[in-house]
This record gives structure tokens, C-alpha cells and sequence, in this order.
């Protein structure tokens, strides 16, 4: 017998869960479906056990200026690593917990299907136990997972994705992380801070995800002071004595107890059959679709969220799934403009982007600002300054466009650069704005000022952040 229902969706995590508020706006013949562990990507594996370790890693750390601030002691502290993991999956089950009490919990075994589930043909699904639904809407929503390249699957005994880290009772003596993007950068420095021997490779000359050269510099300069970083040359993995691994790259080389490997995350499409949904697909397998409605070319297939290969943000994966969600359930899909970009490395200090990056600006129609962060008074007072800030500006008009920094309290300057993005503002816009003393928004300030100075622009009367009533 074939079930048919409106809308099926498959995933059950963010971007899915998201597509299912929209969908039970319109509609109560639904399923979900999902074979594998539920609770989301975020909760479980990613977002908040990896801010759970950085904090506690941050928290132990701070004992290395206690001597400078005349707080004695700090050689007595120690950290207890299984304790520490065990606080870190506590919160994690807490998190796991908080999210299946507000979405999965609340669904009846009729529109939950805890299983994987194939494209017998484009409206129709067949799940592991030979289930058929026929559905009028197919949302794609499988995430993604861990890439790990087949020639190294020969040391499967040795290698951690953030699918096992969080699993750990108690950390490894010392650990290579391949791959220094978003996710190895923070967990890298936390893993460091918290007592592991951390060595950090990447073939690319940039970390963290940045794309300004001066920002990245910067950064490089102050991780380094904490962990090795070799960049430039990929990593060679073999077996070495008593059970542990040589890592090589370039001119050199380290013996490590295990591997950490971020280099990437695949999406999951190899068990969905897609051949059978008759969409266009890229050479990589993923489908051809349209980001403004999230439609596939098979115009009642819509996907969201990690499964797309873009980028792998929960931010993002949430907008996704609620516009797929909704066009599932409309006549004609509405398109939807994309939000402005932000991007938030959750190291110490934050790595930021918002809005456009430097490459895919046109130099020639651009100004940058920039603040150093040594001299910030806030960021002294906290033994943080360490970093740069740089705004970039169109020339003509004085808009802004986009930022990219290193900085303390990056994630909240972050946010207001982003807004400021969104609602077109200028410099001078923003430099009209109050800013309190002594706070880190003062760099902000700073480098607007820096910036504006740099602007052609008219005089005025006034000074530009003066208002008349």
C-alpha cells in the first residue's frame, strides 16, 4: 500500500525542521523522515559543543595573563580534560535535549519516519522497510557529513571528525588538525588551550576562511604564538612506531597520536537515488537548483540547507528551509532576496567577514578603513589587543559594503556591520550613530573615521556625526 501525503521531507535537522514550520502553516498531511540520529547537526556535533569546548578552553586560558594583572596562583590551576569533555557532552545533551522537546517530540509516529528514504520515482519515496509515499512536494533537506579523502581511510583508527570529537572521554596527547578553515581554527586552538600538542596544516596560504591578505596576515601571526601553523603544502599522512602517525608537509614533519580532519563536508545525496527524482544535477552529484525559492529543475523537488554544497551555516540553513518550506506549498514559488552575508569564527580572537569580500570587489571603486587593534583602549583593558578591523566602502557614495577583521568581540561587531549592510547605510550614516566609552565598538568607530577621511566627500557645516534638530 502507498501512503500519499502533501509534502515529504527528508532531513529532520535544521534546515528541515525549518521547512516544517512552513509546512504545517498550510497543511497537516506531512511526513518526516530521517534514519539517522536526530536532534540536528548544531546541537549534536557542531554549533554548541564546539562554543562549550572553545569557552572552556577560553576560560583556562585566561590564567596566562593572571601574573601581569598581579592574580598569583595561576600555575596551580590544571585542567581535568575528562572532566572537562564530560561538562562539554552534558551541555551538548542539553541542547540535543531543548531542540527535540520544541520540534521532533511533538510529532505523532504517523509523521515521523525514522528511516532513510530512496526516489523510486520523482513523486514517489520508498523507505528501508519497502514503505511507498507518493508525495505532491519533496523537500531535500540530508545535510551533510565529514569529508575524509578514500586514500586515508587507511588510518580510520587514528582519524577524529567532529562527529567523534564530542564522544571523547579524555583528549589525545597530541593531534595534527588537517585543514585550518572555520571549524579546525576554533577547534584547534581550544583543543591547544586545553592541554593538547596541536599542530595545524593547510595547503592554502589563507585560515579561517578569510579572503583580505592583511587580515589574514594578522591572523597568522597571533594563532601561530599559540599552535604551529604549516600552510602552503598539503599533508602526507604514514604509520609510525608504537601505534601513532607521521604527518609531513613540506620541509616538515611531526609525530602525532591522532588526526583531526576538517577539510571539507560532503553532501548527503549517494542513498537518495536521484536519478529516479529526474532533476539536473551538478558533476558533483548535488542538484541544480534555484537559491532565490530553493526549487530544483523538477519543479516539485525543493532542497535546503548542507545539501545545497554552499555554505554549511545554520543561519543560512534556517532561511533556506523556510523558503522551501513555503513555495512547497504554494501554487507559483515567490523568490526571496538572500540576507547579506556574515561569517563568524568563533577563535580568539573572532574572525569575521560580513557582506561582500575583498575579491569580489572591484579595487578600483573601493576605499578601505582600517583600526589596529593595539592601541583600543577596551581591547588593552583585557589583555585582548590583538588584530585588525577593515571596512570597505564604495568611493562614490561613501555605502558600505563589506568588512573583514580579527578582532575581540568580532561576533558583535559583526552583527552591527551586517545590519548596517542591509539597511544601505554609509559611513557617514554610521558615524552619526552614539558610541559609548570605553567599549570595543570604538574601533569600529575608529576605523569609519579612518575611513571617511579617505572619502572624497562634500564638506559640511557640521561635523558629520553632529545632528541639528
Amino acid at each position: 500500500m502507498t501512503r500519499k501525503v502533501d509534502v515529504a521531507i527528508i532531513g529532520a535537522g535544521s534546515a528541515g525542521l525549518y521547512a516544517l514550520s512552513q509546512v504545517k502553516r498550510f497543511t497537516d498531511n506531512f511526513v518526516l523522515i530521517d534514519g539517522g540520529e536526530l536532534g540536528t547537526t548544531c546541537a549534536r556535533v557542531g554549533c554548541m559543543p564546539s562554543k562549550a569546548m572553545i569557552q572552556v578552553a577560553e576560560d583556562f586560558h585566561r590564567k596566562s595573563i593572571f601574573n601581569r594583572e598581579g592574580i598569583e596562583g595561576s600555575e596551580n590551576l590544571v585542567l581535568n580534560q575528562a572532566d572537562a569533555m564530560e561538562y562539554i557532552q552534558d551541555l551538548r545533551d542539553t541542547f540535543v535535549d531543548r531542540t527535540l522537546s520544541h520540534s521532533i517530540d511533538q510529532l505523532d509516529d504517523t509523521k515521523l519516519i525514522e528511516s532513510n528514504a530512496k526516489f523510486i520515482a520523482p513523486h514517489l519515496l520508498e523507505t528501508e522497510d519497502g514503505t511507498q509515499i507518493q508525495a505532491d512536494k519533496i523537500i531535500l533537506a540530508t545535510g551533510s557529513s565529514p569529508f575524509i579523502p578514500s586514500d586515508w581511510k587507511q588510518f580510520s583508527d587514528h582519524i577524529i571528525t567532529t562527529n567523534e570529537l564530542f564522544e571523547l572521554e579524555d583528549l589525545p596527547k597530541s593531534i595534527a588538525v588537517i585543514g585550518l578553515g572555520v571549524i579546525g581554527l576554533e577547534i584547534g586552538q581550544a583543543l591547544s588551550r586545553m592541554g593538547v600538542d596541536v599542530t595545524g596544516i593547510d595547503q592554502k596560504m589563507y585560515i579561517g576562511g578569510i579572503s583580505d591578505d592583511l587580515v589574514n596576515s594578522t591572523a597568522i601571526d597571533i594563532f601561530n604564538k599559540e599552535f604551529p601553523l604549516w600552510l602552503g603544502h598539503p599533508a602526507n599522512v604514514s604509520h609510525a612506531d608504537n601505534n601513532r602517525l607521521k604527518v609531513t608537509a613540506g620541509d616538515s614533519s611531526v609525530i602525532v597520536d591522532k588526526l583531526l580532519l576538517s577539510i571539507g563536508r560532503a553532501p548527503n545525496i549517494n542513498s537518495l537515488n536521484l536519478e529516479a527524482a529526474e532533476v539536473t544535477t551538478l558533476p558533483s552529484g548535488v542538484p541544480v537548483y534555484n537559491p532565490s525559492t530553493m526549487q530544483t529543475t523538477n519543479p516539485h523537488i525543493f532542497m535546503a540547507g548542507d545539501i545545497t554544497g554552499s555554505n554549511a551555516l545554520l543561519h543560512e540553513a534556517g532561511f533556506e528551509g523556510r523558503i522551501a518550506g513555503y513555495n512547497a506549498m504554494q501554487k507559483s514559488p515567490v523568490s526571496f532576496r538572500q540576507k547579506t552575508h556574515i561569517g563568524i569564527t568563533f577563535s580568539d580572537p573572532n574572525i569575521i567577514s560580513v557582506g561582500q569580500n575583498l575579491h569580489q570587489l572591484d579595487q578600483a571603486t573601493i576605499t578601505i578603513g582600517e583600526i589596529k587593534l593595539a592601541p583600543v583602549g577596551r581591547a588593552l583593558i583585557m589583555g585582548k589587543n590583538k588584530g585588525i578591523i577593515r571596512l570597505y566602502a564604495e568611493t562614490t557614495s561613501g555605502k558600505l559594503l563589506g568588512a573583514s577583521m580579527v578582532s575581540v568581540k568580532g561576533e558583535n561587531l559583526a552583527h552591527l556591520l551586517c545590519w548596517a549592510i542591509e539597511m544601505n547605510l554609509t559611513v557617514y550614516d554610521l558615524l552619526k550613530m552614539p558610541f559609548y566609552h570605553p567599549v570595543i565598538e570604538e574601533a569600529l568607530q575608529a576605523a569609519l573615521y579612518d575611513l571617511r577621511s579617505k572619502l572624497p566627500h562634500k564638506d559640511h557645516d557640521l561635523p558629520v556625526e553632529l545632528q541639528m534638530e
